[in-house]
């Protein structure tokens, strides 16, 4: 699909003319990433995304208790949210996307570092083939570092990993603590990546960065209150990951039509349109273009310009 073919599905307010266009997703959270439609069909549970504003993650963390996370424990309910998620990206028309699950996740009976990849790639392939998936690796803020030592050891030596995120309440552990654990999977060669500037501050931003030897940010919106921290994102070419509806659900943002992401771009930050959790906010990538679009927050033919920067790291 050329860009003129998606410009112009933006500006008909098309959605599936939008989902034809190839895209990539660097921020969304594995079996949370899921398709509704096929979950149903699976389990015949019609789940209900969020519409109206939390205001805290422990709100989204009870939210996702409660309607979600039981389907996808043990190696079957595993293997069932890798398989929505990667029928979600299908439906979405995502051509490259970055996902995997938390390293804790081989003390939950799901199976070995090895088995979990193993795991993820037999749900592509099933799925959507078709689709570059990048294997990401979690850290969860608020665990032990030694855990984290204890549980990454494993992912490292069986290899196939190619990103890291840190993710979680930002002021559970300062960022510093995750230093040692960042600069032993840089020189695995994985890229690097932290949630940050979502809560927190933009100053935060740019010391996680610094401190972790980010190649992207997830969320940082933040980063658009301080014209220095933007310039330094733009600068040091540090991509930041952004996901619209995500903000708004969680009251990071008032109104779409004055998302930061405008003023981020603005200032020569390179923005991703991603969308975190669409079981939890009911959106994929697709309709996060339009809303935009519809919002007055970018023109059609920005919007392409950002869903380019998307098919690449």
């Amino acid at each position: 699909m050329t860009s003129a073919a998606f410009i112009a599905a933006l500006e008909a307010g098309d959605l599936d003319g939008v989902r034809r266009a190839p895209k990539g997703e660097a921020h969304t959270h594995g079996p949370f990433g899921g398709d509704l439609a096929f979950l149903a069909g699976r389990t015949g549970r019609d789940i209900v995304p969020l519409t109206a504003p939390l205001t805290t993650l422990a709100e989204m963390d009870a939210w996702t208790a409660a309607n979600v996370a039981d389907l996808f424990k043990g190696r079957d309910g595993r293997r069932l949210g890798w398989e929505g998620a990667f029928a979600r990206a299908r439906r979405d028309g995502l051509t490259r996307v970055e996902f995997g699950d938390d390293v804790w996740m081989i003390t939950q009976q799901v199976g070995d570092a090895a088995e979990l990849f193993a795991g993820i790639e037999a749900a592509r392939q099933a799925i959507a083939p078709e689709i570059d998936w990048i294997p990401q690796l979690g850290f969860s803020r608020h665990c032990k570092r030694s855990w984290l030592w204890r549980w990454l050891t494993p992912f490292l030596e069986s290899g196939g990993w190619r990103s890291l995120d840190l993710s979680g309440d930002e002021h559970a552990q300062p960022i510093d603590v995750f230093q040692p654990l960042y600069r032993a999977c840089k020189a695995h060669g994985l890229r690097l990546k932290a949630h940050v500037g979502e809560w927190g501050t933009a100053d935060e931003v740019w010391r996680a960065v610094e401190t972790l030897e980010l190649d992207e940010v997830q969320h940082g919106i933040a980063a658009a209150d301080s014209r220095s921290v933007m310039r330094f994102l733009a600068d040091h070419a540090i991509p930041l990951n952004i996901c619209p509806t995500s903000n708004l659900l969680l009251g990071r943002v008032a109104r779409l039509e004055d998302h930061p992401i405008r003023a981020l771009y603005d200032a020569g930050v390179r923005v991703t349109i991603n969308s975190d959790d669409a079981l939890v906010f009911g959106v994929g990538v697709s309709e996060e273009f339009l809303a935009l679009h519809r919002a007055g927050v970018f023109t059609a033919a920005e919007l392409d310009v950002i869903r380019r920067w998307s098919l690449t790291a």
